[in-house]
C-alpha cells in the first residue's frame, strides 16, 4: 500500500513538464537497478546500532539511539522501509506509462465544465489508471510475497521470529533442519498463496467499481 500511494504520487509528479524530469527520473529508477543483496548491505550498515548513518542523524537532532533491526517492535517496518526504496520506482514507472496513454478529452471537457485539479484526479486520471494500477499491484504484491535476499541479508527472520516469512522459515526448515518434505509442502502451500493472490487481482481488475 505504501509503495503503491507513493508510486502513484511520484508518477503524477514526473507526468509534468519540468526542468530536468529526464534526470531526476532516472534517478530515481537507480535503486530499482541495483543489486539486492547489494542494497541489504548497505542498508544493514546504516541500520547498525552503535555506527550506523541513521543512529547518528538522530544524534543530532538530540534523539537517543534506536536497536532498529535488532529490535522486534520495528524489525518489519525497517524491511519494509528498504523495500519501498528500492521497488516503489517499479510502481512509478508502471503509473506513468498508463498516465502518458490517457486521452486528452476527458480533461478538457471537464475543464470546461470548471474542474479543479482534485476533482480531475479523482473523478478522471483514477477511475481510467485503476487497471494500470492493479497490474502494478499484482506485480509488487507477488515479489513481495516471495522477497527473500533483503530479510535474510538484514534480519535473518529475527530478531524473535518478527520478521520470518513463509519463504524463510522453509528455507531454514531445508538447509537448517534437514527436513525437505515439511520444506516442500510449506512452498507447495506458498505456490498456492500466491496463484490465489493472483487470480484475486485479475479479478478485481475486471470488476466495474
Amino acid at each position: 500500500g505504501l509503495q503503491t500511494m507513493l508510486g502513484i504520487a511520484m508518477a503524477l509528479v514526473f507526468n509534468e513538464e519540468f526542468r530536468g524530469r529526464g534526470l531526476f527520473r532516472t534517478l530515481f529508477l537507480l535503486p530499482m537497478m541495483a543489486t539486492p543483496v547489494a542494497v541489504s548491505l548497505v542498508w544493514l550498515m546504516m541500520y547498525d546500532p552503535t555506527s550506523g548513518l541513521l543512529n547518528y542523524l538522530l544524534s543530532l537532532v538530540g534523539i537517543g539511539p534506536s536497536l532498529w533491526v535488532a529490535d522486534p517492535t520495528i524489525a518489519l517496518l525497517c524491511l519494509v522501509v528498504v523495500d519501498s526504496w528500492k521497488f516503489t520506482p517499479l510502481i512509478m514507472l508502471i503509473v506513468l506509462a498508463g498516465l502518458s496513454a490517457l486521452p486528452p478529452e476527458p480533461y478538457e471537457s471537464a475543464i470546461i465544465d470548471g474542474a479543479s485539479a482534485v476533482q480531475l484526479f479523482w473523478h478522471i486520471t483514477l477511475p481510467l489508471l485503476r487497471p494500470t494500477i492493479m497490474v502494478a499491484v499484482l506485480f509488487r504484491s507477488i515479489d513481495a510475497l516471495k522477497t527473500f535476499d533483503s530479510i535474510f541479508v538484514i534480519t535473518r527472520g529475527g530478531p524473535l521470529y518478527a520478521s520470518e516469512t513463509l519463504n524463510i522459515y522453509a528455507f531454514v526448515t531445508a538447509f537448517q533442519y534437514f527436513n525437505m518434505g515439511y520444506s516442500s509442502a510449506l512452498l507447495v502451500i506458498f505456490f498456492v498463496i500466491v496463484m490465489g493472490v493472483s487470480v484475486l487481482f485479475m479479478w478485481l481488475r475486471r470488476v466495474p467499481w
